[in-house]
């Protein structure tokens, strides 16, 4: 069999796929169970990585553990595989439209959403799913006994998986990078996320693994620990950009989070929104913002008495 750089063993029967780019987006990780049958959890790896596989390793089945583009890149790739889906996963994911107006909340979204995805990453809808999984599942395949973790946080069909026989935890999109956990949906959740990330800190794990970064075997508390305290840096750069007071407008306009680098302007102004909104209808709920006709301020004593 010839060799492939790209995948890196982790365990029996338990590889890690790079992604290209070091799996930035719009690439991923992807993992390959191989055992009485071979199973590709995410597509992100991109169409030549998984048709190259696919070439020496036939695979069987396709997990995706959420819709975001990235996770179902090359998903196509495998249209003729038997596909799991999550249970919470809507007939959007079937229409790349109707996908993209889950994910902006407008027809004109919608319509854009699709157009970048088909035109800029070759992006198609998935196919009905062959069965699909829930929190606490356990997925008996490829040699491991993976169950279903929900953590809808971040999304609301959003999973990672532990692997009982390996170890191994997929935190999927809990995902140890810098910009820190995303949330610029309307449907996903700070607080929700948080408990997410701190059930996952509790599983005793050899292996810890996300879709953006590279797996760990150490270090891994720290890690959580730092992607917990994101959401605090998170808030307090939005706190900050108030100033001595700003509309909603005005603060994703200054995009506190892009800082204007998001490669699609349109969708940055809309993902931006959800991101600066939720923290602060958190600080208004804490006290630390007022809200009086559409323009919000700082009370400074109750910050104080906070920090």
């Amino acid at each position: 069999m010839e060799k492939q750089d790209f995948i890196e063993q982790l365990a029996d029967n338990f590889c890690l796929v790079k992604g290209p780019d070091n799996a930035r987006i719009p690439f991923c990780n992807s993992f390959l169970l191989e055992g009485r049958e071979r199973v590709l959890i995410d597509a992100g790896a991109g169409e030549a990585i998984i048709k190259a596989i696919d070439r020496e390793r036939r695979i069987d089945v396709l997990i995706i553990t959420h819709p975001h583009p990235d996770h179902i890149l090359a998903s196509h790739v495998l249209k003729d595989r038997h596909l799991m889906l999550p249970r919470e996963s809507p007939a959007s994911v079937h229409d790349l439209f109707e996908l993209g107006r889950r994910f902006t909340g407008s027809d004109q979204g919608g319509r854009h959403w699709k157009k970048r995805m088909e035109e800029k990453y070759g992006i198609h809808p998935l196919k009905q799913a062959d069965s699909r999984f829930s929190h606490g599942d356990r997925i008996n395949l490829g040699g491991a006994s993976l169950e279903a973790i929900h953590l809808p946080g971040h999304l609301r069909d959003h999973y990672g998986f532990f692997d009982h026989n390996s170890k191994t935890l997929l935190t999927t999109d809990v995902d140890f990078t810098g910009f820190g956990p995303w949330y610029g949906h309307e449907e996903a959740d700070i607080t929700r996320f948080r408990q997410d990330v701190k059930a996952l800190v509790r599983i005793d794990a050899r292996t810890v693994c996300s879709a953006h970064k590279p797996p760990m075997t150490t270090g891994t508390q720290g890690a959580f620990s730092r992607f917990l305290a994101a959401f605090d840096r998170q808030q307090q750069e939005v706190l900050d950009s108030v100033g001595s007071g700003a509309t909603l407008e005005a603060l994703v306009a200054g995009s506190p989070f892009y800082h204007h680098r998001f490669p699609d302007r349109f969708l940055q102004k809309i993902y931006e929104g959800h991101l600066v909104k939720k923290n602060l209808d958190l600080l208004v709920k804490t006290g630390q913002l007022k809200l009086e006709n559409g323009i919000y301020t700082k009370d400074e004593e109750k910050i104080h008495a906070i920090h």
